[in-house]
């Protein structure tokens, strides 16, 4: 894929409508990476947000969404879902032709944005989540058919600053990754909360099943990460016959852990194909 234009003297302006907590992440990661202050623009109809990521990391904070996006290399999206058609539509007398337009916006489909805009756009979907407000988040992107690969590159680089990124050729995907990641952190919250509950059952002081779930969950995903073995291989390699942990997995396998969280996934899946239909065709 080609790199983006990052010459400090001609770093991509990028303009982001919205101002809220992905926003901030994305610009609090690229100020980190370099990115210069002067080409971030940022419209938001909080004051009181823009006037922190102007203290906070330099930004140049536009008067309205037309001024954000006079000039820019590339448009991000930051808004909520419900009010994604009425931003899109008043931005598209504005946005210049041939500036791709990034959408973080759960089961809007690129098509729809595309539509909103007017038409002939270049458009990219990016779900990330929320260990982006860490740098330590993981984004799928898809891009419609318009986008060139500079316009990728751009878009990669710009969610390259708040974690890892993955290429999705399938929009309908979409919906899977935000199942997967989108969604993810709340499933490793939730399996945090019982096994802290679960040590604490067993006697253990709530500070101290707090600190060792924690650094269980913490050390297990970056020996995942770091090592590169896959987690069935770790996994096997922690659990001895007739063992402790052998005892622990087979009350998993009779409690039908995994198809838990199968169901899981898939429900999420389902819904944000929900979310991506007209309104009037919702359940």
């Amino acid at each position: 894929m080609t790199s983006p234009d990052l010459n400090p003297d001609r770093a991509p302006v990028l303009a982001f409508i919205g101002g809220g907590n992905m926003a901030r992440s994305l610009i609090a990661g690229l100020r980190a990476q370099g990115h210069r202050a002067q080409a971030l623009r940022v419209a938001d109809p909080s004051a009181a947000a823009t006037a922190a990521l102007a203290k906070d990391f330099g930004v140049t904070i536009a008067r309205d969404n037309a001024e954000a996006v006079t000039g820019a290399d590339l448009v991000l999206l930051a808004v909520k879902p419900q009010v994604m058609a009425d931003v899109c539509t008043g931005l598209a007398p504005y946005l210049p032709t041939g500036i791709p337009v990034v959408s973080i916006a759960a089961g809007i489909r690129s098509g729809q944005i595309d539509a909103w805009l007017g038409g002939q756009r270049a458009v990219i979907r990016a779900m990330p989540n929320t260990p982006a407000l860490l740098q330590a988040g993981a984004t799928g992107l898809f891009g419609n058919r318009l986008c060139t690969d500079r316009q990728r590159a751009l878009a990669q680089h710009l969610m390259d600053a708040v974690g890892v990124t993955v290429w999705i050729d399938d929009e309908d995907l979409m919906d899977a990754v935000t199942a997967v990641s989108g969604s993810g952190p709340a499933y490793v919250f939730r399996l945090i909360e019982a096994m802290q509950a679960a040590a604490v059952a067993q006697g253990l002081p709530a500070d101290s099943a707090r600190t060792l779930v924690l650094h269980t969950v913490f050390g297990a995903a970056r020996m995942a990460l770091e090592t590169g073995e896959d987690a069935t291989t770790l996994r096997q390699r922690v659990t001895s016959p007739g063992g402790t942990t052998a005892a622990a997995m087979a009350a998993f396998d009779d409690s039908g852990f995994n198809a838990g969280v199968e169901q899981a996934i898939d429900a999420a899946t389902r819904r944000g194909a929900e979310l991506s239909r007209p309104a009037d065709s919702n359940p």
